[in-house]
């Protein structure tokens, strides 16, 4: 039984892969992770709040205003002590693939160019195999239009795949108002994968204090449904690699994954909570799923139930909300089915 699979033209030996997490913030957690099966590790995020930090570009933008607001600068982490800064990130990079055989993709974590970009040229230098650019946008500005937005993504992917020449994947938020569009315009300006979806963890309110706060909810399996739609729909349609990143947390979720069109599915919140041995939990699996219905590659499964594939194409899009609302009915016992 084959179980590899290929992601942006890196040769892995199965489609499970941890994404971006603390897991990777230091070379033993990185070790742990190949010696648990991890076939390759998206490394925890470079922020550009980060090299902004180094540059004392952002110490000027929160200092700004501060004897009016004593607060302003409590808004960000301590970024001189938070995760690791620049230079000890690429030097982790030079590390693991010195200390590893499976791929390390470097992952940044902004929107704007600049000095963002000049660290994916630095990354690469650094030695990693790829770069996931995780573009990480709340669109506030009541001036900003849509397409501006758009292009901001755009520009970053276009300067960033000249300055590279390894491979560049895309984090991508779930909230434009044309994701086929979208994907099909990154996959213009370069991009050779597409990792779905971002996740935007949304900020509480504490009631006792009147503060806003961060507020960190792991993911599960129910989350997974919208990636999976998209993966789906466009797989087939849109010349890039896909992997799905939200939402996996058993064998299912990643033959479901694998199935829409995605290349690999990758986790971080099932691992977190529940440790390391679950990728080959989880591919153990996959394997006796395979076996069952006499499957001989992972490679068979890829885009068997995308859109292109189906039967019923309608139904990854407006009949599926149709036939979920129209087939609702009480049950007769009184119970809601």
């Amino acid at each position: 039984m084959d179980l590899s699979t290929t992601y942006m033209g890196l040769k892995l030996k199965h489609p499970i892969v941890p994404s971006a997490s603390p897991l990777s913030k230091n070379l033993d957690g990185i070790r742990k992770m190949e010696d648990a099966g991890a076939p390759a590790v998206v490394m925890y995020s470079l922020f550009e709040e980060q090299i902004e930090w180094e540059s004392r570009v952002l110490d000027h933008y929160l200092s700004y205003g501060s004897e009016s607001f004593a607060e302003a600068t409590s808004y960000y982490p301590d970024l001189a002590h938070y995760n690791v800064g620049p230079d000890e990130y690429l030097n982790l990079i030079s590390k693991a693939k010195a200390a590893t055989s499976i791929p390390i993709i470097g992952s940044l974590n902004g929107v704007s160019t600049g000095g963002w970009i000049e660290y994916a040229h630095k990354i690469q230098e650094a030695g990693a195999d790829a770069i996931e650019l995780n573009l990480y946008y709340i669109a506030t500005d009541l001036l900003r239009t849509g397409a501006e937005v758009e292009q901001m993504y755009l520009d970053v992917v276009r300067d960033v795949k000249k300055t590279v020449t390894i491979p560049v994947a895309v984090k991508l938020s779930p909230f434009f108002s044309s994701t086929a569009n979208m994907a099909y315009r990154l996959a213009a300006q370069g991009a050779d994968a597409l990792v779905l979806f971002n996740r935007f963890y949304q900020p509480d309110f504490d009631l006792e204090h009147l503060e806003v706060v961060p507020h960190l909810v792991l993911s599960n399996s129910n989350e997974l449904r919208l990636p999976l739609r998209w993966t789906a729909i466009l797989h087939g349609r849109v010349p890039v690699d896909f992997a799905i990143t939200t939402g996996v947390h058993r064998t299912e979720d990643v033959l479901k994954g694998l199935m829409a069109g995605a290349k690999v599915t990758m986790m971080a919140s099932e691992l977190l909570e529940h440790g390391l041995g679950r990728i080959n939990q989880v591919l153990e699996g996959v394997k006796s799923w395979m076996i069952e219905r006499e499957y001989e590659s992972v490679s068979q499964m890829i885009g068997s139930l995308s859109q292109v594939n189906l039967a019923q194409p309608a139904m990854i899009e407006r009949a599926n909300y149709m036939k979920n609302l129209l087939s609702w009915s009480p049950d007769p016992t009184g119970v809601l089915m």
